[in-house]
């Protein structure tokens, strides 16, 4: 029988494939970086001819590089960037414009708008989301609003929408399916998680044609094949989910109260809440974790816009470092951040805040300030805004966290993690396979196509890699919280209009 299943990760900053065994090890890995688009501040775009030239890249060299037979394939699984939104062509599959990234705060003022006309309730009550540029749902009508003529061709059944995961699927299968799973269409302001449809009432206020909208289904099952061509063979796309729920089942999270974050270009705390939507009233998101067959897992999120982004701009804004890897050599050149603290509020603040004038800010500079310190206060700034999730998940869920389940790239910083397990005074346990986003498409599609019967083998699959254990006095974490909190304030509004 067929025991490897290649996983699509297709990130914020690059594409990457991994053919995964049944033990849930990589077998083979390609990764590929792509370009990224900043037109004006605050707005992020991509081409999604890169997004897919670099995905398709990176399976090929994947499954060449595990030797592999193509028929010892059994299935494909894809997870992606959510909320960044994509249109194309149903005739000819072409883009029609950049795709909008889930960073980018173009549409600040259409959800302003939104919250100023008294919708903030009903999209809460329907969706589990806040109104925030963040999601797809204004990105879309966006889209339609500026480019001439696009909103009529849509409307004709024209256009069509994807988040990454629709748009890839659509490419991979020649044009032939447009679905996306329920993860995703979760993430877009226009599906109600309690019914799992697209909500003709939040249609008519975004003014979203009905006719662009790809199929919602689960995120366990076989969507359609591959066109031959491009692998040789037809294989089964058979699992999606979004990448933070995806990691959040790599992590094997499946019991109530389970918690992982993923430190990637963003910061993504995930908590299973199991099979009821309750509502955050901490500035948390109520989001569709997953939906195997008929049972569907309900997740409280908070997102954090930057994390590992910030390491990014070290790297290519001040050029302090040749290359990311690098932050953490810099970072332990200095004994602490001197007093420096960074608020990376480049994009504005998420959860909790949820800000999106607030704007980047480094404080407690003086002429004593090393590359080192403000490389140090930015790695800890990942494991702050860290913080202030989980004291609103906490406070959501009446309960205090037991531990914490870490991923991404970030997560290999042995210093990061003990400052995480230091701050929120609770062991940090980082698994051994830490590509735990692919891990868990691979999961997915396993499921479906019989490579892995059942959760609790995949259960067994997760092995700890490293503990880190709290060992900071609580007067001194009360200290840095604190000053954290009060720079936090500072960066507030910022760049709303004076």
């Amino acid at each position: 029988m067929s025991r490897q299943i290649l996983a699509l990760d297709q990130g914020t900053t690059s594409s990457r494939a991994i053919v995964f065994g049944h033990d849930g090890k990589a077998v083979s890995t390609a990764q590929e970086e792509f370009p990224q688009i900043y037109p004006s501040p605050g707005h992020v775009e991509h081409d999604p001819e890169a997004i897919w030239q670099s995905q398709l890249a990176t399976a090929r060299g994947a499954l060449g590089d595990a030797k592999v037979k193509i028929e010892d394939v059994a299935g494909i699984g894809v997870t992606n960037q959510r909320e960044t939104t994509v249109l194309w062509e149903r005739d000819t599959g072409k883009p029609v414009a950049n795709a909008i990234v889930w960073q980018s705060r173009i549409t600040s003022p259409v959800c302003d708008r939104l919250k100023t006309e008294g919708y903030s309730d009903l999209f809460a009550r329907k969706t589990g989301l806040v109104v925030d540029a963040y999601f797809s749902g204004t990105k879309i009508a966006h889209l339609l609003d500026t480019i001439p003529g696009l909103r009529s061709r849509a409307e004709r059944g024209e256009i069509l929408f994807g988040t990454v995961d629709s748009f890839l699927i659509w490419r991979l299968t020649g044009g032939k399916v447009h679905v996306t799973d329920v993860s995703n269409a979760s993430r877009t302001l226009l599906l109600d998680i309690h019914t799992q449809q697209w909500d003709d009432e939040l249609l008519k206020i975004l003014n979203v044609p009905r006719a662009m909208l790809p199929e919602v289904r689960s995120c366990s099952e076989v969507y359609g094949e591959t066109d031959p061509k491009l692998f040789g063979r037809a294989i089964p796309i058979a699992g999606a989910a979004g990448d933070q729920q995806a990691a959040t089942f790599g992590q094997a999270c499946f019991d109530v109260g389970d918690v992982k974050n993923t430190y990637g270009t963003g910061c993504f705390l995930l908590m299973n809440i199991g099979k009821k939507a309750s509502a955050s009233s901490h500035g948390l998101l109520t989001t569709i974790g997953w939906r195997i067959g008929q049972e569907t897992t309900y997740c409280l999120e908070g997102a954090v816009f930057i994390a590992g982004a910030v390491v990014q701009w070290l790297r290519d804004g001040l050029k302090m470092i040749p290359t990311s890897a690098d932050v953490e050599r810099l970072s332990q050149t200095v004994p602490d951040s001197g007093g420096v603290t960074f608020v990376p509020a480049f994009v504005g603040l998420g959860a909790p805040h949820w800000d999106p004038d607030a704007r980047g800010a480094i404080f407690g500079l003086t002429r004593g300030t090393e590359q080192g310190h403000i490389a140090r206060a930015a790695v800890e700034s990942m494991a702050l805004q860290t913080c202030d999730v989980v004291a609103a998940m906490e406070q959501d869920a009446h309960v205090k966290l037991a531990s914490l389940k870490v991923d991404g790239g970030a997560s290999r910083n042995d210093g990061l993690m003990q400052y995480q397990a230091d701050l929120l005074d609770v062991t940090v346990r980082r698994p051994v396979v830490q590509e735990t986003t692919a891990l868990g498409a691979a999961y997915l599609a396993g499921l479906a196509t019989g490579v892995w019967s059942d959760r609790e083998e995949i259960r067994r699959n997760w092995v700890l890699d490293c503990e880190f254990k709290p060992d900071l006095a609580a007067a001194e974490r009360r200290r840095r919280l604190q000053r954290w909190d009060r720079a936090v304030e500072r960066t507030r509004g910022w760049s709303r209009d004076l």
